[in-house]
């Protein structure tokens, strides 16, 4: 088992910047690809971005591409994503999970987190 703990959410203007953190504990966090997903309320959950376990490859979903960047510190247990521009339809809750393989997280996650909420005002 995973235990995943996201903190970083809140409310911020848009134009605005977020980093969200993701705590992970449990079994060997390196073994694991590490992603983010979000939902918007009354929208299914969706992929926004992934992570390999060495960190030196990443992907993203379009419609962040080039405004967020995830990260992941090993020594830590933690991943990060940082969202830079942040606009009304990035509003959603944001959900960490780790994953088996890389080519995994682009789809879904074997772990998740409780998620934490980011309001984007306009």
């Amino acid at each position: 088992q995973v235990q995943l703990v996201e903190s970083g959410g809140g409310l911020v203007q848009a134009g605005g910047s977020l980093r969200l953190s993701c705590a992970a504990s449990g079994r060997t966090f390196s073994n694991y690809a590490m992603g983010w997903f979000r939902q918007a309320p009354g929208k299914e959950r969706e992929f926004v971005a992934a992570i390999n376990w060495s960190g030196d490859m990443t992907y993203y979903a379009d419609s962040v591409k080039g405004r967020f960047s995830i990260s992941r510190e090993n020594a830590k247990n933690t991943v990060y994503l940082q969202m830079n521009s942040l606009k009304p339809e990035d509003t959603a809750v944001y959900y960490c999970g780790a994953a088996r393989n890389y080519e995994r997280a682009k789809n879904t996650m074997t772990y998740w987190g409780i998620g934490t909420l980011v309001t984007v005002s306009s």
